[in-house]
């Protein structure tokens, strides 16, 4: 019986998943305020097809409203909470609050915002190639 936990034990470990992977935190990523790390799990979010990257957002940590052209998964990971709310303004009266282990799906090409009062780790899937419209071009980082 102990020969097949160690076994099994060893089995696991060696075919450990793709997640358990170490992550290269960079600056960025573009298009988002200074200020968040971030890291490629899985796939490319430049080209077609399937990414998940990881963020790490500071507190205090807004991201004006903007949308995307395609669906966006996004769940917190770590620290939290995550206020977002949907529309062309901030208005945090009337926020959600996305807790670690929770999940919502930011539909394209609907408006939306989010942030932060305590430093928090997202994780953002969906399908490449990965882009951010601001409703507001003066909101853009990549424009200053």
């Amino acid at each position: 019986m102990k020969r097949l936990l160690i076994f099994t034990s060893c089995a696991l470990l060696a075919a450990s998943p793709a997640w358990a992977k170490t992550l290269k935190w960079m600056a960025g990523p573009p298009g988002l305020p200074a200020g968040a790390t971030f890291a490629v799990v899985s796939g490319d979010p430049g080209k077609a097809g399937m990414f998940t990257i990881r963020a790490k957002l500071p507190a205090n940590y807004t991201i004006a409203p903007h949308h995307h052209p395609t669906d966006e998964k996004v769940s917190v990971k770590s620290g939290g909470p995550l206020a977002y709310g949907m529309g062309d303004k901030i208005d945090q009266a009337s926020a959600g609050s996305l807790q670690k282990g929770y999940h919502i799906t930011m539909q394209a090409p609907m408006n939306h915002w989010a942030s932060t009062t305590a430093p928090t780790e997202i994780e953002v899937s969906g399908m490449g190639p990965f882009a951010i419209i601001y409703v507001d071009p003066k909101d853009d980082p990549r424009t200053k």
